[in-house]
């Protein structure tokens, strides 16, 4: 399997070499060059496997010889050994026929656990083998930085800096990052919204010289292996429901795009997913997408759902790909549009694809609230406030009722303790293993929204 960019002007790379690279020298994102498929009795075969087993029937096409059979099988489970549920991703009902996929039984709390711990593991090994050294940048909006530092904290051949905005993101999540000891991880606090460091990560990428010096690789989900491993659960949790003698529907929490993506990716290798619902919250610039045509900037409001502040999308470049027939030069074009006029319009062509494959919908804070608690009133579960986004966004963009229809619970709710219990009365306590989070010493650098300011820190740390 070889992996090509997003826009078209980067050489073709191998699994391992995509995901150690991250980002494409073009400035683009890798994607498969072909999308493998699974057969309707491939699929089927799904029901009642361990999750590790479907994961590794799922990704193997995509890694090809990167990793012995063995090695690979021996990866995954290691990467989900830690997880607090036999099930890894379990299904628990909500209603008649709506499920919540619960993904935050991993170390940090959150979905992005499921990739980031198969990615630490997968990272690891290939460093082994050949005895590089990486330097890995990152940007997170409250789940990924913490996942990734729980992943690669200790690791040998790797050192770790992510990137947050600071103040906008929970108290939870933001000491799971600052508070590891580990010399080889390390926060840092940027004065900014989230896109602002998802920028500047980017601008580091394409200085090449920079790249080259400290071996700059990256996590965010921009790197293809995060978005493939996420694909999985989709899988696991259609055929539970019935897949793929019938089609599932799912609505997925939405900020960086590439969890939905994800759940695209499973479409086309042949899973029957009848609708993919955006769910955004109040930053609804994918939402306005869907409805108008114009993929327009307007600018980040805080939320209670922080992880979802997102205006920059970084996987929505991955759609377009395919919503353009894979054409890398219209898709640079589209981007540099956004770059420098702030929105690009999609062609008739592109958004009547758009809209065959997914729906959406905008929730505001005060029906977040309101979400969380009549979900707890109806069920007894207390919720995140991005689960009730997607919750929300199920009910509304329900369709067919005879459909299951399943949100994807993205995190632990004790990860967002004042909002939950503002909404519901009920604040979620954190696991025993987390009990002291608020007694560990933080660790943190500031600094500011300035590309020069921050790679002299990386550099710096890099050469200690």
């Amino acid at each position: 399997m070889q992996y090509v960019s997003t826009r078209g002007a980067a050489p073709k790379l191998g699994f391992e070499e995509a995901m150690l690279a991250g980002l494409a020298r073009d400035g683009g994102l890798y994607v498969p060059e072909t999308w493998p498929q699974l057969s309707h009795d491939e699929i089927a075969a799904f029901a009642g496997l361990p999750y590790e087993e479907v994961a590794f029937r799922v990704m193997r096409p995509y890694v090809g010889d990167a990793f012995a059979e063995a090695e690979f099988r021996a990866i995954i489970a290691r990467a989900y050994a830690g997880f607090g549920h036999a099930l890894r991703a379990p299904l628990a009902q909500i209603g008649p026929n709506d499920w919540l996929l619960e993904l935050w039984h991993g170390p940090t709390l959150a979905f992005k656990d499921v990739a980031m711990q198969l990615i630490g593991q997968l990272f690891e090994a290939s460093l082994a083998r050949s005895g590089r050294r990486l330097t890995i940048v990152g940007a997170t909006s409250g789940d990924t930085g913490s996942a990734a530092i729980e992943a690669f904290r200790g690791r040998a051949g790797v050192d770790v800096f992510i990137l947050y905005p600071e103040g906008r993101v929970s108290e939870v999540q933001r000491r799971q990052m600052t508070t590891p000891v580990e010399e080889n991880v390390r926060a840092l606090a940027i004065a900014g919204d989230f896109d602002d460091a998802q920028a500047r990560v980017k601008d580091m990428f394409n200085d090449h010289a920079f790249r080259d010096a400290v071996g700059l690789a990256g996590v965010n989900s921009i790197n293809w292996a995060r978005v493939l491993a996420q694909a999985v659960y989709y899988f696991t949790a259609a055929v539970a429901l019935g897949a793929p003698g019938r089609a599932v529907s799912f609505a997925v929490p939405t900020g960086n795009f590439g969890d939905v993506f994800a759940g695209y990716v499973a479409k086309r290798m042949g899973l029957p997913i009848e609708r993919l619902v955006i769910a955004t919250n109040q930053n609804d610039i994918l939402h306005r997408t869907l409805a108008t045509g114009r993929h327009d900037k307007a600018g980040v409001a805080p939320s209670i759902s922080p992880s979802m502040d997102i205006e920059v999308s970084s996987n929505f470049e991955r759609l377009l790909f395919e919503l353009y027939d894979r054409e890398g030069a219209a898709v640079a074009a589209l981007m540099g549009e956004l770059r420098d006029k702030g929105g690009f319009a999609l062609s008739q062509g592109a958004l009547a694809r758009l809209r065959a494959d997914f729906d959406s919908d905008r929730v505001s804070e005060d029906e977040t609230r309101a979400t969380i608690a009549a979900v707890h009133r109806a069920t007894g579960a207390v919720v995140c406030p991005h689960t009730a986004v997607g919750a929300r966004a199920a009910q509304t963009r329900r369709g067919d009722p005879r459909t299951p229809m399943v949100v994807l619970a993205t995190a632990h709710a004790a990860k967002f303790p004042d909002a939950v219990e503002a909404a519901c009365g009920v604040r979620p306590a954190l696991p025993e293993r987390m009990a002291d989070l608020f007694e560990r010493r933080e660790r943190v650098v500031r600094v500011p929204n300035d590309l020069a300011a921050i790679e002299a820190v990386i550099a710096r740390e890099h050469a200690a």
